[in-house]
């Protein structure tokens, strides 16, 4: 929910809002691009004017190549802060036009990494609340129903 509770809050702030997911991370992800696609675009249907898009590449080139000038990240926490701050100064070098604002998570999402939702899924633990309907019933069907 900590993704979903940032991308409406930025429709709230910018006239569009692209919700751009990586194709190519380089980490082992549970759901294809496309799963993960159809998820978000599930999430937000309800916000007229979220834009959800596969990308790959940098993301600063990304955002310039759709004519953004504000890349939007959601903090959890202060490793957080420390991963973007370095991510915001290396978006400047490569690409001086495209800024980065920052919104924190709502402190009822601060705890919630997707690992750790993936792990009491797994183990059939209670997750709604946690995600979005759409996704609990897609862990449902990866983990073979025992997601609550």
């Amino acid at each position: 929910m900590g993704h979903l509770d940032v991308a409406e809050r930025s429709a709230r702030l910018f006239g569009t809002v692209i919700v751009a997911v990586y194709d190519t991370p380089s980490k082992s992800l549970l759901f294809t691009t496309e799963e993960r696609v159809a998820l978000m675009r599930g999430a937000v249907a309800h916000v007229g004017n979220i834009v959800v898009q596969p990308f790959t590449g940098l993301v600063v080139n990304y955002a310039r190549d759709q004519g953004a000038a504000t890349i939007i990240r959601g903090l959890r926490s202060s490793p957080d802060f420390e991963y973007e701050s370095q991510m915001f100064f290396m978006n400047r070098r490569l690409e001086p036009e495209v800024d980065m604002v920052a919104l924190m998570s709502d402190q009822a999402h601060t705890f919630i990494s997707s690992s750790l939702l993936k792990e009491v899924a797994r183990l059939g633990g209670e997750i709604s609340g946690m995600v979005p309907p759409n996704v609990v019933g897609a862990l449902r069907e990866k983990f073979g129903s025992p997601v609550k």
